[in-house]
């Protein structure tokens, strides 16, 4: 890599709040919020929206859409002019 051109990559800490749940990576992004983490030492906290614990997909809660009837739907509106 070339020296001057990239942003500084380094540890930061993604929290979720409405689920309670953060977790420490590395990233460019930055933040001038601070928090102390489990091992004593402080780091830039950027707060997020969503994360795997509070999506849908990821904690189960997902709704099924009834696709079934969809296609019935579809196959029932259409098949008048497929048969001409």
């Amino acid at each position: 890599m070339r020296k001057d051109i990239h942003p500084p990559y380094g540890p930061v800490v993604f929290r979720d709040k409405s689920a309670g749940f953060a977790f420490l990576t590395r990233s460019t992004a930055t933040s001038e919020k601070t928090v102390e983490w489990e091992d004593g030492r402080t780091y830039p906290v950027i707060d997020v929206e969503v994360s795997s614990a509070s999506h849908p997909f990821y904690t189960g809660t997902a709704k099924v859409l009834d696709t079934a009837g969809r296609v019935e739907r579809f196959e029932r509106r259409y098949s008048a002019r497929r048969a001409r």
